[in-house]
C-alpha cells in the first residue's frame, strides 16, 4: 500500500497536504492557462490540457517534487507568433522543436551553469514574477477593464487611471480571500490557506447575492494530433524561434525551481545533475504536448509556491494538481463553475505577495551593493523587460565585480613589494 502511517514514510497527513497544494494549484491554473493560451491565439482549453498532459510526466522525472508547470507568459511571444504564421500547426512545430532541444541541453548537461545564478538574483526573479502576479489581477480584483501597457509598470500606470471606476463586489471577493489566506497562514501553515479563502468568498458571493463573473462550464477532450508539414523555410523560420524558445522555457523551470526551493528553506543551488534531469523532464513532457499543439509547460511560481504553502511535499502533490484540474473542468457544470473570478483573483495576487517576499526588500540595506543592485535590477527588469533578460542583466552585476576584483582592483601586496626592494 503507498500510503502508510509509519513516522518517516508517506503518511496520510502527507496526503492530505499533498491533496490540499495540487487542489489549490488547480485553481490557480484553470483561468490562468485559460487566459494564456487565448493570448497565444491557441483554443483556451489547450492551456488546461498542457497541465493535464505534462504533469505526471514531470512528477516521475523531474527531480524537483514541488515543481508544478504549465503555460506561462514567457512562451507567449514565440508560440503567438508561430500561430499568427502558420496556425495551431505553427505551435506545433516552434514547442516540438524547443522540447528537442531541451532535452539536448539535458544531454549536453547545460542546466548546471543556472545553477551558479547568485542568490540575489533568483531573488530578484522571484520578486519580480510576484509583482506581475499582483498586477495582472488588479483589474480582476477592482472590476475594471484590462489595463493597456508594453509593460507591467505601464499597466500599473494605465490601472491607476482607472481607480475612479472600481466596484465594491469584486473588491470584496477577491479582498476576502486574501485577508483570509493572511489569516490562515498565520494561524497555522499547515491550512490550505487560499483554498479556506475561495470557500469564504464563494459563501459571502451566495449570502450576499452578489453576481459577478464565474470559472463556468468548460468541455474537455483529448485534442486530435496537430496537423503540419516540414519545409525548408522552417529551417529559416521555426528553428531559431525554437532555440528561444527552449532557451526562455530552460531559463524559467530552472530559476523557478530554485525560487521554490528558497520558499521551502533549502537555499543551496541545486546540484549539477539535478538541473540537466529537470530540462531533460520538461522536454520529454513538452513533446507529449506538443503533438496536439498544446503550449509548453514551464515552471510556475505561483502554483509551486502555493502548493508549498498548503502542504505539497511530494510528487503526489504535482500528479494531484493534474487530477483536481481535469475533474474541475470535468465538473465545470456543477457547483465549482459558480466559483467568481475574483475570488481566483485574490489567490494568484495572495501568492504573488508570498512571492515578493517582503522580508527580502527588508534586508536591502543591509545587503551588501552588488547584491541590493543585482536583486532590484532583476525583479525590475522582470516586469518591464523579460525575465531572462533581466537575469542576465543581474548576473552582469555580479560579473563586473569579478572583472574588477580580478583584472582592474590594485592588489594591496604591491607596496610591501616595492618596501622590500627598498
Amino acid at each position: 500500500m503507498l500510503i502508510r502511517r509509519e513516522t518517516g514514510k508517506y503518511t496520510w497527513e502527507r496526503f492530505f497536504g499533498d491533496c490540499a497544494g495540487g487542489m489549490i494549484a488547480a485553481l490557480i491554473a484553470l483561468p490562468y492557462g485559460l487566459s494564456m493560451a487565448a493570448l497565444m491565439g491557441l483554443p483556451p482549453i489547450l492551456g488546461v490540457v498542457t497541465s493535464i498532459l505534462t504533469a505526471p510526466i514531470t512528477a516521475l522525472l523531474g527531480r524537483n517534487p514541488v515543481l508544478i508547470g504549465g503555460t506561462a507568459s514567457a512562451s507567449v511571444p514565440f508560440i503567438a507568433n508561430a500561430v499568427r504564421a502558420q496556425g495551431i500547426g505553427g505551435a506545433a512545430k516552434v514547442s516540438i522543436v524547443a522540447s528537442v532541444l531541451m532535452m539536448a541541453f539535458c544531454v549536453l548537461r547545460l542546466g548546471r551553469f543556472v545553477g551558479k545564478v547568485p542568490s540575489s538574483v533568483v531573488a530578484g526573479f522571484s520578486a519580480g514574477i510576484g509583482g506581475i502576479m499582483i498586477i495582472s489581477q488588479l483589474h480582476v480584483l477592482a472590476g475594471v477593464h484590462a489595463p493597456a501597457g508594453d509593460n507591467d509598470l505601464f499597466k500599473l500606470f494605465s490601472f491607476i487611471t482607472e481607480i475612479p471606476g472600481i466596484r465594491w463586489a469584486p473588491l470584496v471577493l477577491g479582498g476576502s480571500v486574501m485577508a483570509a489566506s493572511a489569516l490562515c497562514a498565520k494561524w497555522s501553515p499547515r491550512i490550505p490557506a487560499p483554498l479556506v479563502g475561495v470557500g469564504l468568498s464563494a459563501l459571502i458571493a451566495v449570502i450576499f447575492r452578489i453576481h459577478e463573473p464565474e470559472v463556468g462550464s468548460l468541455h474537455l477532450s483529448l485534442p486530435p494530433f496537430a496537423g503540419f508539414s516540414w519545409t525548408p523555410q522552417d529551417v529559416l523560420n521555426v528553428v531559431p524561434a525554437g532555440l528561444g524558445l527552449a532557451f526562455a522555457a530552460s531559463v524559467n523551470i530552472l530559476l523557478t525551481s530554485r525560487a521554490v526551493d528558497h520558499f521551502r528553506g533549502r537555499h543551496k543551488p541545486p546540484k549539477r545533475a539535478d538541473a540537466d534531469a529537470e530540462l531533460g523532464a520538461y522536454g520529454i513532457a513538452n513533446l507529449c504536448a506538443g503533438v496536439f499543439g498544446a503550449p509548453m509547460s514551464i515552471g510556475i511560481p505561483a502554483r509551486s509556491v502555493a502548493n508549498v504553502r498548503c502542504g505539497g511535499t511530494t510528487r503526489v502533490s504535482n500528479v494531484m494538481h493534474a487530477l483536481f484540474l481535469f475533474f474541475l473542468v470535468q465538473l465545470g457544470s456543477g457547483a465549482l463553475a459558480h466559483i467568481p473570478l475574483a475570488a481566483l483573483g485574490g489567490v494568484t495576487a495572495w501568492m504573488g505577495i508570498c512571492l515578493l517576499d517582503v522580508s527580502a526588500w527588508r534586508r536591502l540595506s543591509r545587503m551588501r551593493l552588488v547584491d541590493a543592485a543585482a536583486f532590484l535590477i532583476t525583479a525590475f527588469g522582470v516586469m518591464v523587460v523579460n525575465a531572462v533578460a533581466a537575469v542576465l542583466a543581474g548576473c552582469a552585476v555580479h560579473g563586473g565585480l569579478w572583472v574588477y576584483r580580478r583584472y582592474m582592483r590594485p592588489t594591496s601586496a604591491m607596496p610591501e613589494v616595492a618596501a622590500g626592494a627598498q
